[in-house]
Order: C-alpha cells, then structure tokens, then sequence
C-alpha cells in the first residue's frame, strides 16, 4: 500500500473510532490489543512478546479524533520511527517502571481529555462531563468501559485496501499450502508438515497463528488435530491460519495415497454444506441463521448433527475468527467482509477464506490446479477443495 493510501484508511479508522467514543458517551479509547492496533494502522504493529495478547504501548484515540501514543521509554524510539512514522501521533513518554501499574495508561489518558477529578492526573484540554473523563479501551483496566465489542464490528466493514490485502495474501498463501500438500510423503512426521507450512508462511512475511495437521485415525477422532509425532500413512488433512498485516486468512486441503473408501464422497458433502454456507452469506443475513443453513444442508446430504461436533467458521479478520455462527448469535453479514467457513464431517474438512464484496463473494485462498468440488448455485457457483491423491 502507498504512503497516501494508508494514510488515508488511517483516517477513516480514526474517524469510526471517533464516533464508536462519542456515541457510547466515552471522552476517548484506549487500544493495546494487536489486532486493534494492527487493524487501526493498516498492518503495523506493537508486538515484541508473541506470546501476550497486548504489547506495552497503548494508542489513544480522543472523541474528538486527537490521537496518541502511550509508550516507555524503551519503545517509543521505536514506535515513532517505525511503527507510527507518517501517522503523526502525539507522543506521550513514561519510565518502563511504570508498566507495573495498570492504571497508568488510564490515569494518563484521562489527564489528555481533561479529568479534573483528584488523582486522576494533570487536568489537559479534551472531552470531560463535570470534570470526569468516561475512558474506553480493548482490554480490561482499571477505570475503563471494556468496548472491544463494538470495536469488533467497526473492523467488520473492510476498506479497499483490505480487500487488496487479503486478495493478495490469500492468493499466495493458497499457493503456498499446494507445494507443501504436494510434496509430502507418507511417513511424514505430523511436527514435519506443520514446521513446513510454518517456514512457507515466514516466506511470505506471514505467521502462522494455528497449525494444524492429522492423519488417519487422528483426523477421524478430533477435529482439532495439533501435529504430533505421528508419521502418516493414508490421508492427512493439513491446516492453517496465516496472518500477515494483522489480516489473517484460514484454509485446509487434505492429502491421499489411499484411506477410506468413502472420503471423497464425505468430502463432497462437506463441500455442499460449504457452498450452501457461501450462497447464504450476503449482506443483512444474521449469524444465526447461517448455522440454521450449514445444519440443514448436513441433514440433506444423510449427516444430521454434524454441526454440533465442530463450530462451521464465520466472519475472519484480524483475528482467526471474529465471530463463529451459532444458534444465538447476533451479528450480520457486512457489506465488505471476510469470511472462513469451514465445515467438516468425520474425517474430513473444507475450508477455505473468502470475501463478500456488495452482492459478490470471492474465495481469496484457492489452491492453483487443486482438484476441486462445483457447488453453490447456478447464478452463484463456487470451487470448493477437494481432495489430493499423490501418485
């Protein structure tokens, strides 16, 4: 993406951030999320540690669209110069020491819009109610309205340069995962597949946020098979989430030199409930009555209750999923928005990552000269993956 181009989905994000404040009655919102930050600054980030759901540094976002950067003074160089260059945040500096307090980040963000209660902090110009600054944030703190909810859906509706983004990962990350499928072995380790999916991924300057892998018996027991050391004979159904820009797509294609008689006839199954899924994702259609869709055509295609052994996938984003679909959801499909559906019957999977753009849908993450499955309907058809067999 250009410098103008992210700068100017910056300012649309700021602006919904602006708006989601003032109309919840908040002087400002604290992010400190990955996702968040990611999603707010068109791919960058603040991750030093992987392994927590938040880095040190915190973005603020005032009702009245100032914005700032909360940082110690081991990361601010770095944010400034890096990670927020061109984006002309205001910079607010703090010792580390102050990281062991979580109300710091609170207290200050309140001193920015103007809390002139005792003990709040230095009274600053802002959006205050009798002297009380009412803070949002993404993450529980001390003295803050927790809105990642709603800050969810302010994600939801993708700009042009997402859908781009994610047109371009998937594609590569499509092809990624059909040069590692064909290139297995049987008698490959399961830790062996999912370290060369990983590497494929770092490739593409893209992570791996859930690897997965299962063979034989293992796919027809769990539906979640993480890698082991086992080496496999048959089928193996290979999985990934990759994120890179802090968007991530999902998708699994599965492997055969042999197996059950009736996997590909399973697979295809699978496949209907996948189209089915596809077609009936449109813009106004409810969570809800997506899942009432996947259990029904699992009830058509002679599998009734295969809906209740694995959640069917949803919207996707910044995170592996947004929201899953289920009998009491709430949320609606958006107007431009990914999706990741991913139903399964025992032993077998499809998923892939697709987009809804206005009354299109696109799948984004389709394997190049993969074998592949017709389904949807006739003014709305779709390719789903189906299933490798190495000779």
């Amino acid at each position: 993406m250009t410098t103008q181009g992210s700068t100017t989905e910056h300012e649309i994000k700021l602006e919904r951030l602006s708006r989601l404040a003032a109309d919840a009655g908040l002087s400002g919102i604290l992010l400190a999320a990955h996702h968040n930050i990611a999603w707010l600054t068109s791919g960058r980030h603040n991750r030093v540690d992987a392994s927590r759901e938040i880095g040190t540094a915190r973005l603020f976002v005032t009702a009245e669209g100032r914005r700032f950067v909360l940082a110690n003074s081991i990361e601010m160089p770095r944010m400034l110069d890096e990670v927020l260059a061109g984006l002309d945040y205001e910079p607010i500096e703090y010792p580390w020491t102050e990281n062991n307090d979580p109300a710091h980040a609170v207290k200050t963000a309140k001193a920015i819009v103007g809390d002139t209660r005792a003990g709040a902090g230095d009274a600053g110009p802002g959006r205050s109610i009798n002297g009380h600054a009412f803070i949002g944030a993404d993450w529980p703190m001390p003295d803050v309205t927790v809105v990642e909810a709603s800050i969810a859906r302010a994600r939801a509706l993708l700009t042009d340069g997402e859908v781009a983004r994610y047109r371009l990962l998937g594609a590569e990350v499509g092809r990624l995962m059909g040069d590692v499928c064909r290139a297995l072995t049987p008698g490959d380790d399961e830790r062996d597949i999912s370290r060369a999916v990983i590497d494929g991924a770092a490739s593409i300057r893209a992570r791996a946020v859930v690897s997965l892998v299962g063979s034989d018996d293992r796919l027809r027991r769990y539906r979640h098979p993480v890698p082991t050391a086992t080496k496999w004979r048959q089928v193996v159904m290979v999985a990934l989430c990759a994120e890179r820009d802090g968007l991530i797509v999902s998708l699994s294609r599965i492997v055969k030199t042999g197996g059950p008689a009736d996997l590909e006839a399973r697979t295809r199954s699978a496949a209907v409930v996948f189209g089915r899924l596809l077609d009936a994702t449109r813009p106004g259609a409810s969570a809800a009555d997506l899942y009432e869709t996947a259990a029904r055509a699992y009830e058509a295609e002679g599998f009734p209750g295969e809906e209740l052994k694995h959640h069917q996938g949803g919207a996707i984003g910044y995170r592996a999923r947004e929201w899953v679909a289920h009998p009491r959801a709430q949320e609606v499909v958006q107007a431009r928005q990914a999706f990741a559906w991913n139903p399964t019957i025992t032993g077998t999977k499809v998923e892939d990552t697709a987009l809804v753009v206005g009354d299109r849908l696109e799948i984004v993450t389709s394997t190049p000269d993969w074998p592949s499955i017709e389904v949807g309907t006739a003014d709305r058809p779709f390719r789903a993956a189906g299933v490798w067999r190495l000779t």
